[in-house]
């Protein structure tokens, strides 16, 4: 396989990534054995992401992935970070390098048991899981929307996860107490009720409301969709995504926040990298993960729930967990993707020509 050949087939892999309201806002350029990756701002989401934090901790978890699957293919690889200030969409440069090897040890095939008891125990104080390990978990991972197990977490496990934002520069603060919880749970409901009061943020969310044959978006069904987009665009339903997200915060077996030390763009994608990799790694132990942004994309409540972490900036309110007993990989199928040519820019595009 030639390099370009190889560089695409990292795309394939990065694109998996999860992203707000699924807008997939990057574009890749590929030449000889360089990646670019650049922010899509024709993607963005004006009002619930004004300052494109969210769109470019998107871009960081396809980052990860480029990064995990260039290990899973034996492929040594250089990151370049927002390499250059006067082009602030052109987010990372990733070159293979010439000395590429392959992987020190096969990557796990086939799919992760996701059922209640996927794997024993780890050992206390594992090593990280190496990126190569992760690659076979790119298309297992998913975002779940319902409720977890009630099955406990083991602790650590847990701490995997905290170690592996550590590893991206990012600090996972799971909260444990009962008040910690119960005040992050009812920031959830507060930060509904004042997004579902705003017309502009509902339009915003009907918009990417797309069918299910769509490659892009929240996809409902096909006959539906036009009365679903009406309706989240004329109706608050605050009250009652409150009620449910609430209790989802609440009996989340894990219930954690992703912060960094600052809050720049270039802490944004590390977010992004550090948040891919640690679902990666829930992932490879069963575990699923779902997002419950509000307290963060609502500013007035940001600083509520940074004091529940004692310092910081959060970037991500997620709980993990073991699907219900009874379900399977099958049972949540993965959200449609762009394929590769509809985010590769020609070689000769500058990022100010898009």
């Amino acid at each position: 396989m030639g390099i370009d050949e190889q560089a695409q087939a990292l795309i394939v892999k990065a694109v998996q990534a999860p992203s707000s309201h699924n807008t997939q806002p990057w574009r890749f350029r590929v030449d000889g054995a360089t990646i670019d990756l650049s922010a899509d701002r024709s993607r963005a989401l004006p009002v619930n992401d004004p300052d494109d934090r969210e769109l470019t901790s998107s871009c960081g978890a396809a980052l990860m992935n480029l990064r995990v699957a260039a290990a899973g293919q034996g492929l040594g690889i250089a990151v370049e970070r927002l390499p250059d200030a006067t082009q602030p969409d052109w987010l990372a440069r990733v070159s293979i390098r010439s000395d590429s090897r392959p992987p020190p040890s096969p990557a796990p095939q086939g799919f992760a048991d996701l059922s209640p008891n996927p794997l024993p125990s780890p050992p206390l104080n594992p090593p990280p899981a190496p990126l190569a390990v992760l690659s076979a978990f790119i298309e297992q991972r998913r975002t779940h929307r319902k409720g977890f197990s009630e099955r406990a977490v083991d602790p650590a496990i847990v701490e995997q996860l905290v170690a592996a934002a550590e590893l991206e520069g990012a600090l996972l603060h799971p909260l444990t107490t009962a008040a910690a919880r119960e005040q992050a749970a009812a920031l959830v409901a507060e930060g509904d009720a004042v997004q579902w009061s705003s017309p502009a943020w509902r339009r915003e969310l009907a918009a990417w409301m797309h069918p299910r044959r769509s490659s892009e978006g929240l996809t409902v069904p096909a006959m539906l969709a036009p009365v679903i987009r009406f309706m989240i665009a004329r109706f608050d339903l605050g009250k009652r995504i409150a009620v449910q997200d609430q209790a989802l915060a609440a009996a989340a077996p894990v219930l954690a926040v992703l912060a960094t030390e600052h809050d720049r763009p270039n802490d944004w994608l590390r977010a992004g990298e550090a948040l891919q990799r640690l679902l990666l790694v829930a992932c490879r132990q069963g575990l699923q993960a779902g997002y419950l942004n509000q307290p963060i994309q609502v500013a007035a409540l940001r600083p509520r729930l940074q004091g529940l972490i004692g310092g910081g900036f959060p970037q991500l309110l997620l709980r993990l967990g073991y699907l219900p007993e009874g379900s399977r990989f099958s049972s949540l199928p993965a959200k449609p993707r762009r394929p590769p040519t509809a985010v590769l820019d020609p070689i000769n595009q500058s990022y100010s020509q898009r």
